[in-house]
């Protein structure tokens, strides 16, 4: 098969400090049985390379930076060019504080692994602990920075073309951004949960975002693969996706809907299909109308959301008797 075109109409964000172009579509390579198998991995992001999508997103986490750079190699080698790629891995909250000498090493060997010269594009993968057992970090805002710190250093050699974060909320943003090295390496792209049915607080750090030109990528923009059947079944979802003269499936709308927010997406799907639809969104629009609508489904109650602040509740002090 050779390279099919990319969409038309294609969006792209602009990030700071490079200026380099972020496609507004990718595909998540997590969380799902297609993102850990490797023959599944590689056939996922081939697939997708081949049908026009460019925006790969995975992390040191997932595992499967060998599979995806298997499919990388073979995608170029059938004629997609490798600048038109564009990788996003993340480093894990154990290494942020491990010292700059390690966090290089790690980075040299993504490179190795998904067959690469460069990555576009690395975050740090959450504020804190996914799992806060066996940690050798005690205080995470000095953890973060000094993982902050190593990147930003990584950055001037050319490995790295762009930094940023995931899972974040404003403090946490407000902190790195107040660090010396944000001023010459900025937080080009902030990664969290979003989607239409996301509670009040996310959509407080997405305007933090959009208002301090960080780049929005919404994980899980179909509300995660255990809850994406209830997200496509909402009753509005569904009215927009019947009456709409593009976008039959709710999926579709539900990303529509994040690209004209200022969004990127990246929904993860092993099915060329499902792929292809995926990127045939740009080929319209949804009405400010329909906008409205789905915005009003803010705060929905019954969805899993991806909670990574860090809330410090003050106890209540009593007079002794």
């Amino acid at each position: 098969m050779k390279p099919l075109p990319r969409p038309a109409k294609e969006r792209f964000i602009t990030l700071p400090g490079t200026g380099d172009q972020m496609p507004a579509n990718g595909l998540g390579m997590c969380c799902r049985a297609s993102a850990y198998d490797d023959e599944s991995v590689r056939r996922t992001v081939l697939w997708y390379l081949l049908q026009g999508g460019r925006h790969i997103d995975t992390a040191m986490m997932y595992l499967n930076h060998k599979p995806i750079g298997l499919a990388i190699e073979e995608a170029t080698a059938r004629g997609v060019p490798r600048a038109e790629i564009f990788v996003v891995t993340k480093l894990t909250d154990r290494a942020y504080a491990s010292g700059k000498e390690r966090i290089d090493a790690l980075l040299v060997e993504f490179t190795r692994d998904l067959m690469v010269d460069y990555l576009d594009l690395v975050l740090l993968h959450a504020p804190k602990a996914f799992v806060p057992i066996g940690h050798s970090c005690t205080d995470w805002s000095k953890c973060r920075a000094a993982g902050w710190r190593a990147l930003a250093a990584a950055r001037k050699t050319g490995i790295v073309r762009n930094i940023g974060v995931s899972n974040f909320d404003v403090p946490q943003l407000e902190e790195i951004a107040a660090l010396p090295e944000t001023r010459e390496a900025p937080i080009a792209s902030n990664q969290f949960m979003l989607s239409p049915f996301a509670p009040s607080f996310a959509f407080e750090t997405a305007n933090w975002c959009l208002e301090h030109n960080v780049s929005i990528v919404a994980h899980s923009p179909l509300t995660g693969a255990f809850q994406k059947g209830k997200a496509a079944a909402d009753e509005t979802i569904q009215a927009i996706a019947a009456q709409h003269e593009h976008f039959h499936m709710a999926t579709q709308v539900l990303l529509k809907w994040a690209i004209q927010k200022g969004f990127c997406v990246i929904p993860g799907s092993g099915n060329p299909k499902h792929q292809l639809s995926n990127l045939e969104i740009y080929s319209s629009e949804l009405s400010a109308q329909d906008m409205s609508k789905i915005d009003s489904l803010k705060d929905s109650d019954g969805f899993f959301y991806q909670d990574m602040r860090e809330i410090k509740v003050q106890a209540d002090v009593k007079d002794e008797p």
